[in-house]
Formats: C-alpha cells, structure tokens, sequence
C-alpha cells in the first residue's frame, strides 16, 4: 500500500435523518463564490441549522468531534458542487455510511480521500438507532473487509470495486500520483520536439 492509502476510518459518528439531502442543503450556493475551501466546514447545513432552531444534529454536543457522518438515500444529490464534501471533510467528517449516495457526490469524496460506504435499509436503521442511543461509540469502516462495526457487531458495507482499490491502493489522490511522477513527465516532455524544440 502508498502512503496515501486509507483501509480504515473509525471514531465517533452523528446521525443525521432524511433522504435526498442536496448539495445546496449540505453547503448554501451563495458559498460557492468563496475563493477557497478554508471556511466550508463552518458553513456546513447552515441554513438548515438555522430553519432548526438548535435542533440540527450538528448542534447536539452529543455528536461533538464525529468523524463519520450516518445519512440516509441519495445523499449528495443536486449539484456536482465539490464544495459539499470539501464542507463536510473541513467541518470533520471523513467517513459517511448511508442507503445511497449520489454518484457525483460519492466521486468527489474518493478524490479528497473520503469514504462512502452503504447498509441495506434494515442494517441502516439499526446503526442509526443505536448511535442515537450511544453516540460515544466508536464506529469502524473497514475498506478492505468491506465492514463496519459498532457495539452491536459487524455489518457488510457496500462500496464499488472501484473505488475500493482507489482508496487502498491510494490512487484516489491524481495530484499526488502526478507530482510522483514528476521526474518522468520532465524527462518525456524534454524529449517531444514539440515541446523541447521552441
């Protein structure tokens, strides 16, 4: 494995209701004309935080310091936004388990290093249940065992073959495997009179 493979995410996890939950919710459009990614995290849902009075998930001091965020079907969904994932990695999530995520969405987190994983609607609810009830437990995506465990056991996650080996093999990463190569693109580049001639 490179030193930019990730088989493993585990800590804390929110829970956070509802299916179809869009980019604009997750991150306000009017953010998008921020010149970089620095502060997204600080906006995560809020205009949904504000419409619930406190009552948002992000605002319970119970989920204080997750890692992993548990969501319901076609998270993500709406715009490609990438400033959705870069909101929920800026605001500390690294890890989402849910029904379905949309698929623009779920390529944008592999490119940052994020992962998403799916539960069968059953096992989804379990999980989401018992971190309701415990939100100091300590929740485990296994990548490679395709896994995640709370203190109820073990469930088998779903994640694209794809996207799996992305994150094991730590290709996920393009600007790093591009500035590893950097020394081979000199030398080809040096080598095209195209290039080298003018």
């Amino acid at each position: 494995m490179s030193n930019r493979s990730i088989d493993k995410v585990a800590g804390t996890a929110c829970v956070s209701r509802g299916d179809d939950v869009d980019t604009d919710r997750i991150i306000p459009a009017r953010f998008m004309k921020e010149v970089t990614f620095d502060t997204m995290g600080e906006h995560l849902f809020e205009d949904a935080r504000k419409a619930a009075k406190g009552n948002h998930p992000l605002d319970n001091e119970v989920y204080e310091g997750a890692q992993i965020l548990i969501v319901g079907k076609n998270f993500g969904c709406g715009s490609s936004r990438e400033h959705a994932p870069q909101a929920l990695m800026r605001y500390g999530f690294n890890g989402f388990i849910g029904g379905s995520f949309a698929e623009i969405f779920a390529g944008n987190c592999t490119a940052m290093g994020l992962v998403c994983v799916t539960l069968p609607d059953t096992e989804l609810a379990k999980i989401m249940d018992s971190v309701e009830l415990d939100p100091g437990q300590q929740i485990a995506i296994d990548i490679d065992a395709r896994t995640v465990t709370y203190r109820e056991g073990s469930l088998e996650a779903g994640i694209p073959d794809g996207t799996r080996k992305q994150l094991l093999e730590g290709t996920w990463d393009a600007m790093g495997l591009l500035l590893d190569a950097s020394d081979g693109i000199e030398a080809t580049s040096a080598a095209l009179p195209y290039v080298a001639g003018y």
